[in-house]
C-alpha cells in the first residue's frame, strides 16, 4: 500500500492564531468569554445578522445546550434524519427525547421535507435538520410545517458556516442553529461550536444554563450583585485560547469559503464529462442555496464501485473516505424499534457515497493527481 500522500483533511491554518493566542494567555484570562470570545461572537453577529450567539466547546455541546432550552419531557419526539452524525441524535436522547427518523432526498442528501407531517403527533416537540455538505435544506417549506404544527425547529449547520438559503445564513433561520469548528470544518478551533439563538424567548435561560445553572453572567454585567443557583446547567463556555485560535480563523472565512468553493468547482467539472456518460452522480446545489464548499463527494451506482474506488485511490496515495452510516440501522437505532429497510433512499445513498480530499491548502497539482487517478480508475 502506497503511503497516503493526499489526506482528506488539512485543518486550515489563517496565520494568526499564534499571535492571538499568546495575547490570551498575556491577558491573564484564558477561561471563557474573554476578549475573544466576545470578538467572535460580534464577528458572527454582525456577519450572519445573528440574534444572539453562544460559542461553546464543540457543536455536540451547542446540540446539547439547545435539547436543555427545550424543556423535553419523557417520550417527546424528534423529528430528524437518520443520514447524520450521532451527535445530531445523542443530544436529544439524553434529555429524554425519542427519535423519529426520517428519509433524505435523493438530490441534496437532506432531509425530506415532503415525508415530515405524517409523522407528527401529540407527543412531537421539534424537527431537527441537517444541512448536508453545506447544502441548505428546504427551510420555507421546514418553517411551514414547524409553525402549522406548534413545533421548534432546529438547524444543524455543523457543516454550514457561511453557506446561504436564499439570502439568510444558515444558522440563522430556524428557532436554534448549530456551528461546529472541529478540525475537520472550514473554520475551525480544533474542537469548538457555537449555539445561534434566533427566537427571543429562549435567550435569558440560555444564558443561565451555559453558566452552570447560574446568574453568572448577569452577574458581571452588573446586573445583580451577586449571582446564584437557579436552573439546570453546566459548563458550556469555550476557552479564551480556543478563541483566539477561532478569531483567526473568521477573519479569513470569506477567504477560505471562497477557496473551498473554487475546489468544488474544480472538481465538478472535472467529473462533468463522467455523469454525462453515466458512471456517477455529483453533488446537486439547488439554486436557491449558496453553498460553501465544505464537502464533495461522488455517488457511485452501486457499492461494489464505490469500495474498489475507494481501495485503488488508497494504493495511489489519496484518502477518500464514504460518511455517515444510517443511525436507524445502527444498535442503538434498533433500541428504538427501526430495521433496515425503514428509509430506503438513505441505505442507498450511504453505500454508494465516497468523498473526495478537500481542503484549503491543497494544491492544483494534487486535485489534479486525484482527478486523473479516478478517472484510470474508473
Amino acid at each position: 500500500m502506497a503511503k497516503i500522500k493526499i489526506p482528506f483533511n488539512q485543518p486550515v491554518f489563517a496565520g494568526n492564531e499564534l499571535k492571538y493566542i499568546k495575547e490570551a494567555v498575556k491577558s491573564g484570562k484564558i477561561s471563557g468569554d474573554g476578549i475573544f470570545a466576545k470578538r467572535c461572537t460580534d464577528y458572527i453577529t454582525k456577519k450572519f445578522n445573528a440574534l444572539r450567539v453562544f460559542l461553546t466547546p464543540s457543536g455536540t455541546a451547542a446540540l446539547d445546550l439547545s435539547a436543555l432550552l427545550l424543556n423535553l419531557l419523557p417520550q417527546d419526539e424528534i423529528i430528524l434524519p437518520s443520514f447524520t452524525f450521532t451527535s445530531t441524535v445523542n443530544a436529544f436522547v439524553m434529555f429524554g427525547g425519542r427519535p423519529k427518523f426520517v428519509d433524505i432526498r435523493s438530490d441534496t442528501l437532506n432531509i425530506d421535507e415532503t415525508k415530515i407531517e405524517r409523522l407528527i403527533n401529540k407527543k412531537t416537540k421539534a424537527i431537527c435538520c441537517v444541512h448536508y455538505a453545506g447544502v441548505a435544506c428546504e427551510m420555507d417549506e421546514l418553517k411551514r410545517i414547524a409553525k402549522k404544527n406548534n413545533l421548534f425547529l432546529i438547524e444543524d449547520a455543523a457543516q454550514g458556516i457561511n453557506a446561504k438559503y436564499k439570502n439568510k445564513y444558515l444558522g440563522t433561520i430556524g428557532d436554534f442553529g448549530i456551528y461546529s469548528f472541529h478540525e475537520t470544518k472550514n473554520i475551525n478551533c480544533g474542537e469548538g461550536g457555537a449555539l445561534m439563538i434566533n427566537n427571543q424567548r429562549f435567550i435569558k435561560r440560555a444564558e443561565i444554563i451555559r453558566e452552570k445553572g447560574t446568574n453568572r453572567t448577569q452577574f458581571f454585567r452588573g446586573e445583580v450583585d451577586k449571582y446564584t443557583w437557579l436552573d439546570i446547567g453546566s459548563s458550556y463556555l469555550l476557552s479564551e485560547i480556543l478563541a483566539a485560535y477561532l478569531y483567526a480563523q473568521l477573519e479569513k472565512m470569506d477567504e477560505i469559503t471562497e477557496n473551498r468553493r473554487k475546489i468544488y468547482d474544480f472538481y465538478k467539472k472535472s467529473f462533468k464529462d463522467l455523469e454525462k456518460r453515466g458512471v456517477l452522480r455529483l453533488p446537486i446545489i439547488p439554486k436557491y442555496c449558496r453553498a460553501n464548499g465544505h464537502i464533495f463527494y461522488l455517488l457511485f451506482d452501486n457499492q461494489k464501485t464505490r469500495d474498489r474506488v475507494k481501495e485503488k485511490l488508497k494504493k495511489a496515495g489519496i484518502l477518500a473516505v464514504f460518511h455517515y452510516l444510517p443511525l436507524h440501522t445502527s444498535p442503538m437505532g434498533k433500541k428504538f424499534g427501526y430495521k433496515k429497510g425503514d428509509l430506503p433512499v438513505t441505505e442507498n445513498i450511504t453505500g454508494r457515497l465516497l468523498r473526495l480530499p478537500l481542503y484549503n491548502d491543497i494544491s492544483m497539482k494534487e486535485l489534479d493527481y486525484v482527478q486523473k487517478t479516478v478517472k484510470k480508475v474508473l
